[in-house]
C-alpha cells in the first residue's frame, strides 16, 4: 500500500514523499491518519537548523496524529477497526504500529482537530506541573503562541491568580484573554514593569513560564520574577542569553530555575508534578473531551497533507498571526 508523508530533504526545503508501507505483522495495526498538528516552534528550529537545534536531513517531521484504525493483525486482541486513536507519529498519511504505541481517543464526539492538540498540551503541561502552582499565586507566561497560549490555560486550570500574559502581539493578546488571562502586558511597553507590580500588588510572580524560545526573553523572566519565585524555561531557548548576572538576577532574588524539557520525564511511572507522557497525553484527551480544554481559538490554519509545504513556508517566515497549523489527511 502507498502512502504519503512530508519529508525535508535539506535545510529550508519541504517535499511530501510517497512511500510504500510493509506487509502488517501479526501484532501491528495499520493506521489512516485524520489529521497532525505541526509543532511550530521546534518544527521551524529543527527546518531551519536554529542554534540547538541542529538535526540531520533528509528528515521525516511531525509528533503529533490522529488516526482511525483501519486493519489489524490477527494477533492484536486490544485494539479494533474503527477506533480513533493518537499517537507520536509524523505528518504521514498512514502508518503501521504495535498498538502498545497508540492512546484511544476517550470521545467519539470530539473533533480530530481538537484531540490532535493532545501532546503540545502535555508539553505544556510538564512545564506547568514544574512550577508547582499553589491556588492564589500570581503567575506570568512570557510568550503567547501556541505552547504559551497552552499553559495559561493550564495556569488557570491549576489555581494561578492573577494570571498575568505577556507578548508583543495584540491578537495574541487578545486570545490569551479569552482562554483565561486575567492581564494582558507588553513587555516592550515603557510601563512593563510598572503594571507587573499592580497586578501583583508589589510582589511580583510567585512564577515565570517563559515560553517564547528567544535568549532574550530569560533575561525579561529573570528581571519580572518576584522574591524566590520559580521560573520555568518551558520553551527550547534557540541561542545563548547575554548579559545575564547570576549574582543580580538569580542568586540575590532566591529564584529557583527549572529546565523544562519534554524529555526530562520518569519513563515508568508517574509521581507528584512528575508525571509521564503518556499520562500527561491522557488526561489532556481527557480534558479535551470534556470541554474543560479549548484548543478551537488556537487553530489559525488547515491545509491538505499535500500541500504540507505551502504551510511550512508560511511557517519560515514567521507571521503572528500563524499559532495551530493542521495538516489534513484522507479526506477526514
Amino acid at each position: 500500500m502507498k502512502a504519503q508523508r512530508v519529508v525535508w530533504p535539506s535545510r529550508a526545503k519541504v517535499d511530501i514523499e510517497t512511500w510504500m508501507l510493509p506487509p502488517l505483522g501479526d501484532d501491528e495495526v495499520l493506521v489512516a491518519t485524520e489529521c497532525t498538528l505541526i509543532s511550530p516552534g521546534t518544527e521551524r528550529a529543527f527546518l531551519l537548523g536554529l542554534p540547538n537545534a541542529q538535526g540531520r536531513y533528509p528528515s521525516r517531521p511531525g509528533y503529533s496524529n490522529i488516526g482511525t484504525v483501519i486493519e489489524v493483525g490477527k494477533a492484536v486482541t486490544d485494539c479494533k477497526v474503527g477506533e480513533r486513536v493518537a499517537s507520536t507519529q509524523g505528518h504521514t498519511s498512514h502508518f503501521i504500529v504495535s498498538p502498545n504505541r497508540l492512546l484511544k481517543v476517550p470521545s467519539a464526539g470530539v473533533p480530530a482537530e481538537e484531540a490532535v492538540f493532545f501532546n503540545l498540551g502535555a508539553i505544556a503541561l510538564q512545564g506547568v506541573r514544574k512550577a508547582k502552582i499553589e491556588l492564589g499565586e500570581a503567575a506570568l507566561v512570557l510568550g503567547q503562541g501556541l505552547i504559551g497560549l497552552l499553559s495559561i490555560q493550564l495556569s488557570k486550570l491549576s489555581g494561578a491568580m492573577p494570571l498575568i500574559a505577556a507578548d508583543l502581539t495584540d491578537s495574541r493578546l487578545e486570545i490569551s484573554t479569552g482562554l483565561g488571562a486575567d492581564y494582558t502586558l507588553n513587555p516592550e511597553d515603557a510601563n512593563f514593569s510598572k503594571q507587573l507590580s499592580e497586578a501583583t500588588k508589589g510582589d511580583g510572580p510567585a512564577v515565570v513560564i517563559e515560553a517564547t524560545g528567544h535568549p532574550d526573553a530569560v533575561s525579561t523572566a529573570l528581571d519580572a520574577a518576584g522574591w524566590g519565585a520559580r521560573v520555568i524555561l518551558l520553551a527550547s531557548t534557540r541561542g545563548e542569553t547575554p548579559n545575564v548576572n547570576f549574582y543580580r538576577d538569580v542568586h540575590k532574588k532566591g529564584l529557583i530555575l527549572y529546565g523544562a524539557h519534554n524529555a526530562i520525564r520518569p519513563r515508568q511511572e508517574s509521581s507528584p508534578n512528575f508525571w509521564t507522557l503518556e499520562d500527561d497525553s491522557l488526561l489532556l484527551l481527557s480534558l479535551i473531551a470534556q470541554r474543560r480544554f479549548n484548543v478551537a481559538p488556537l487553530i489559525s490554519h488547515r491545509v491538505l497533507g499535500e500541500d504540507a509545504p505551502k504551510a511550512y513556508q508560511l511557517l519560515m517566515e514567521w507571521n503572528p498571526g500563524l499559532l495551530g497549523v493542521i495538516l489534513q489527511w484522507n479526506n477526514m
